[in-house]
């Protein structure tokens, strides 16, 4: 509401006039800059100064490392300069000091204090096996099951009596199929002497038991040759007075619709 415009209303400050607001006059010894000493070398609003410029960047850092390092310090920003036009690379390291916005071609993602050959090298996760295509549409799922005690794959953790995370899915033609979802874990291979002298791997190896999704039983009800073994240890696992197999994965549904919910009397539903 504007305080200058007289209101018939009740409250007390409706008629009364907006105070003009006195300005003082300026100190002239305080108007003077501060002393770069004197403050800290920080500005009146609480900021570092940021006064860079391209030929103090160049002088004091001459690689591209030593100036991704310095940029880091200074902001957290981690900037991919190596191989760039020399002026091109000091000024978006200029640019980023001085709190501007740059380029996301730019902007890196590892430590700049890290070095890749300091590094243990890791070798590529392999490539998801593709679902089988004799499986059935997956919105024709009838039931799934999973289980956390399937055997492990890999000799080494199988022989340590580790386990897999394996997904049994059963179908409504009658297929079953499973898929070992993981767990992936780190091998370590080898043993190399840094630069330290400490001893570290030569590379990690990656142990991924994952087998996308494979068939077990066809519609017919043969199985495959894996899908026999599943089955049967499986059935080594006792659920009550039944197993793991029949209890819990190849399990038999009676199929109703609405019509058999009204009436299950009716024999042509």
């Amino acid at each position: 509401m504007n305080k200058t415009t007289p209101t018939t209303g009740n409250n007390i400050w409706d008629d009364v006039p907006a105070e003009k607001p006195t300005r003082k006059k300026p100190d002239p010894v305080s108007a003077l800059a501060p002393d770069e000493f004197d403050s800290g070398g920080f500005d009146t609003d609480g900021f570092v100064s940021r006064d860079f410029d391209l030929e103090g960047l160049m002088t004091d850092f001459p690689t591209a490392k030593e100036l991704e390092r310095f940029v880091f310090d200074e902001t957290g920003v981690v900037l991919n300069l190596k191989g760039r036009a020399n002026k091109l690379k000091y000024q978006v390291a200029m640019d980023v000091l001085n709190g501007q916005d740059v380029d996301p071609r730019y902007i890196g993602t590892s430590n700049p204090y890290l070095e890749k050959t300091d590094m243990v090298p890791e070798e590529p996760m392999k490539a998801l096996p593709p679902r089988d295509p004799d499986l059935p549409p997956l919105d024709t799922l009838q039931n799934s099951f999973f289980t956390g005690f399937v055997p492990h794959s890999d000799p080494d953790y199988h022989a340590q009596g580790r386990k897999m995370h394996c997904l049994f899915r059963k179908y409504r033609n009658g297929v079953i199929s499973y898929e070992v979802q993981g767990p992936i874990e780190p091998r370590p291979v080898g043993e190399k002497i840094d630069k330290w002298g400490k001893v570290r791997p030569e590379i990690i190896r990656w142990v991924d038991p994952r087998t996308g999704e494979q068939l077990v039983q066809r519609e017919d009800g043969t199985l495959t040759p894996i899908g026999r073994r599943l089955k049967a240890m499986m059935q080594t696992m006792k659920y009550n007075t039944t197993n793991q197999w029949l209890a819990y994965v190849d399990r038999e549904f009676v199929s109703l619709d609405h019509r058999a919910a009204a009436n299950p009397w009716d024999l042509s539903t």
